[in-house]
């Protein structure tokens, strides 16, 4: 299946050529006014037993831009603190200082306040679109010539050839390891009752190209909170069954001709020069543009 995006957004994201401040150095927590854009799937930690990596847009001087926030033990917030993918919050955090990519701050997690949801439509467009760039290619050679190059970007679609799902192929020995000796401190200090990360019933990858004209396509991880949770409600279907419905979501639905499709991509702090997807930007063409598109 090939779904073809022809139509650009309206606004052209930021030169690839420009200059990056370096990461601050701070000695005290900054409080951070954000817009929630990526909630990825939670991974298993040795230190924090799970955790979930949390894109954002800052939306006020000084810390403006994308910054991401980890780690965040999602599961263990209490309700006031729990946030949602286009929340505004606000939350103190500090640039994460064993991890080279300026984006990274170490949240705080018990100081997130939500001030608003920003509904879908004009007023998220106006955030977004201004930072939606063309070239995944680009952005690929930038963390090959420097690992310390931007690590969060927001990526034009031009078409997507497939969205792969691929049954799960559950924990590593090594991710097992790590949580079993988090859970059991746990029972050290306080008796706890809490399960382990389960593993996702599959993954998922999509392969796509970029909106660079010399691009010769892209096969990127998806690790969309989303994506994981659909699963556990697709758990009474079979496996042909279940993997249908994520694409006809993820594909078919989000990817649809009438949207103005991109992908929140992010590399690793150990592996800068690989990146997958966080989610997904795809808003609605307004009507008009759509009809004038089809009726050319």
């Amino acid at each position: 299946m090939s779904v073809v995006l022809l139509e650009q957004l309206p606004l052209w994201g930021p030169s690839t050529g420009e200059d990056l401040p370096p990461k601050p150095v701070l000695t005290r927590p900054a409080t951070l006014r954000l817009l929630i854009t990526v909630k990825a799937a939670p991974n298993p930690s040795a230190r924090y037993g799970e955790t979930v990596c949390v894109g954002a847009l800052g939306l006020d001087a000084p810390w403006t831009g994308w910054i991401r926030l980890y780690p965040i033990q999602f599961r263990e917030l209490v309700d006031d603190s729990r946030f949602r993918k286009y929340d505004i919050v606000h939350l103190d955090a500090l640039p994460a200082r064993q991890d080279q990519r300026r984006e990274s701050w170490k949240p705080i997690v018990d100081t997130v306040t939500t001030e608003q949801h920003l509904a879908n439509g004009q007023p998220r467009r106006n955030l977004l679109d201004p930072l939606v760039e063309d070239s995944m290619c680009q952005l690929n050679k930038q963390t090959r010539d420097d690992p310390r190059a931007r690590s969060i970007a927001l990526i034009r679609v031009a078409d997507i050839s497939a969205l792969q799902v691929k049954r799960h192929p559950g924990w590593s020995a090594v991710d097992r390891k790590k949580m079993a000796g988090y859970l059991n401190q746990l029972d050290l200090l306080e008796p706890s009752k809490r399960s382990p990360l389960q593993a996702p019933r599959f993954t998922g990858a999509y392969r796509y190209r970029c909106a660079d004209r010399q691009c010769r396509g892209h096969q990127q991880r998806l690790w969309d909170w989303e994506f994981v949770a659909l699963q556990r409600h697709l758990r009474q279907l079979t496996d042909a069954e279940a993997s249908d419905h994520l694409r006809h979501r993820f594909l078919t639905q989000l990817c649809a001709a009438d949207r103005d499709v991109a992908f929140y991509v992010g590399n690793q702090a150990a592996r800068p020069q690989s990146f997958s997807i966080g989610g997904i930007y795809a808003p609605r063409r307004p009507t008009d543009r759509y009809r004038l598109r089809v009726n050319r």
